[in-house]
């Protein structure tokens, strides 16, 4: 199949209500980081109080993430996103009540927290779930899931251009979004095959954290210190213009490359091996990075920026890629929101190394640290080779189960879900609440 083939077979197989649904429902966590900064920096005047804020968030999502999705693997998506769903947004209404009640900044980070901590990872959980719903394409299944990667690569890099864009809508916004869309996400009946999958896997287990998978996780701190420092990058040289809210607007120019190059790696020929393509890519996210030495006014900066980001969707898609392939399938969840947990983690490291090197020298010593990430990302990739080579094996096709609901007939349902969705103009959400309704 050509990759506009591989899209339309794949999207046919759910219809466009879940792939809206799913998109949606990762904004939230795309909107909050800079949505706490900027809620308890104007509350309080300080921005090391909304700087802490943000990054408890963000630490206590990394950190929670790899539980939930080691929860959903043994209980199913279902009820494990809806409760993160539900306490998430119950999370950032509390941070806003605790920030307008007046109380001191510290009550504001240990809010954020705990929000932190119940924000869902979709992303990595709609992953898990294209597996399943190809299982009953045949020889196709391969193409289809590395096209379903490539779009999910693409999608997470969208949602974090998009996000910080309607962050003026508040927190409160992110919150209502993630209520909605979030619990919708989790009873979509696309969730009902991760369970038909989990339980014809019931009783197989395996090791999670296999040498492969360190240095996957590894890989995304790097990519994750990327993120970090060319943000912290962007906002010195933009502060120095005198144009400080720009900031948001030339970082999403990383995401528009990265989207772009996120959809075409469907069409990247299966010969090209994942541990090839990490290492190239890694070694194109170097050379790319270099010019970021150079800047010196917005102005330049704007091309380099969305240069660099066509080697950043390739990279991550990779790794999640070589993750799947890495991991028992009784823990992708598990592996999926580790990985994710880990460019957290690499955000909040960037960050900071690089904020600390600005204050001393400016700009250009924060983009040094994503130069030096870069040669990190090379390193690790090409020394790891003999590593990720054994992992490159397709993974088998998924097998009938003998549950009452299997792969097939639940795939059926999800079919007929999307085709009652176009029977009329309002039948895109009436449609696809009576599926809900019908497994729950």
């Amino acid at each position: 199949m050509s990759p506009l083939q591989s899209y339309r077979h794949l999207f046919g197989l759910t219809g466009p209500t879940y792939v809206v649904i799913a998109f949606l429902a990762r904004l939230p966590l795309a909107m909050s980081q800079l949505g706490v900064l900027l809620l308890v920096a104007t509350a309080t005047g300080s921005y090391g109080a909304g700087g802490a804020s943000a990054g408890a968030l963000a630490i206590a999502n990394a950190v929670g993430a790899p539980l939930w999705g080691s929860l959903a693997d043994r209980v199913g998506q279902r009820p494990v996103v809806l409760v993160q769903s539900i306490g998430g947004a119950l999370g950032l209404a509390g941070l806003l009540a605790t920030v307008h009640s007046g109380a001191p900044w510290g009550f504001a980070a240990a809010t954020s927290a705990v929000a932190g901590f119940l924000l869902p990872q979709v992303g990595p959980l709609a992953r898990v779930r294209w597996r399943p719903i190809t299982a009953r394409t045949g020889a196709h299944q391969p193409r289809l899931v590395a096209t379903a990667f490539s779009y999910e690569g693409a999608a997470d890099e969208a949602s974090f251009v998009l996000g910080p864009a309607l962050i003026g809508l508040g927190v409160s916004a992110a919150a209502a979004v993630l209520a909605l869309f979030g619990a919708w996400f989790a009873l979509d009946p696309t969730a009902r095959l991760t369970d038909a999958a989990r339980a014809s896997r019931l009783g197989v287990t395996g090791r999670l954290l296999t040498p492969a998978l360190v240095v996957l996780c590894l890989c995304q701190l790097v990519i994750g210190t990327v993120f970090g420092s060319v943000q912290t990058g962007t906002s010195v040289i933009a502060t120095a213009a005198g144009q400080p809210g720009l900031t948001g607007y030339f970082h999403a120019l990383l995401g528009v490359g990265s989207v772009v190059a996120g959809l075409g790696m469907a069409a990247v020929p299966a010969r090209f091996s994942l541990p090839a393509r990490l290492r190239w890519f890694a070694l194109a996210l170097l050379v790319l990075a270099v010019p970021l030495l150079l800047v010196g006014s917005l102005a330049t900066l704007a091309p380099v920026l969305l240069v660099l980001g066509f080697s950043v969707a390739p990279y991550m898609i990779t790794t999640f890629m070589l993750g799947a392939r890495v991991t028992p399938a009784a823990r992708t969840g598990a592996a999926m929101t580790l990985l994710a947990a880990a460019t957290g983690l690499g955000y909040a490291l960037g960050a900071a190394i690089a904020g600390r090197l600005a204050d001393w020298g400016g700009h250009t010593p924060a983009f040094a640290v994503t130069v030096s990430a870069g040669a990190l990302a090379t390193l690790v990739s090409w020394s790891a080779g003999r590593v990720l080579r054994g992992a490159d094996v397709p993974a088998p096709e998924a097998e009938p189960t003998d549950s009452p609901e299997g792969p097939s007939e639940a795939l059926a349902t999800v079919r007929d879900s999307a085709e009652a969705a176009s029977l009329s103009s309002g039948a895109a959400d009436s449609g696809a609440r009576a599926g809900l309704s019908s497994h729950t």
